[in-house]
């Protein structure tokens, strides 16, 4: 994976685990999650978790948001990734994007933005 802050290499981490708990608690408690950007925002830690879960379990299994490169400037971290997982009926799902963090000063994501192409990713669920 590329060097990047230690919420941001657990925050993927956690997706190829599958763990919402773990996923979730990289985020701060009063952090905002735009997903995609676009979208109503998630707002909140128990938020993020719910949204997290009802991803997950849409799939079967979720393999993970694979970092390809990350770009640090200050407590701001840009990073290119590539979704993988099957759904529930076995069919395989691939998207990609990116996603901006902001870190609090504990290091904790603040806000995160992920921009990838919803309709992609729709268009495969539904066929």
């Amino acid at each position: 994976m590329p060097a990047m802050p230690a919420s941001v290499l657990r925050f993927f981490t956690a997706s190829h685990a599958a763990d919402a708990e773990a996923w979730a608690s990289t985020f701060a408690e009063n952090a905002v999650l735009h997903d995609p950007v676009g979208q109503p925002p998630i707002e909140g830690r128990a938020a993020i978790h719910a949204f997290i879960a009802e991803v997950l379990s849409g799939f079967s299994p979720f393999l993970g948001l694979t970092p390809l490169q990350a770009h640090t400037a200050g407590n701001a971290v840009a990073v290119a990734w590539h979704g993988s997982a099957l759904t529930t009926a076995g069919r395989p799902v691939n998207w990609s994007g990116i996603n901006v963090f902001d870190l609090d000063d504990d290091g904790l994501i603040a806000e995160a933005r992920a921009y990838f192409d919803q309709a992609v990713l729709r268009a495969q669920l539904a066929s």
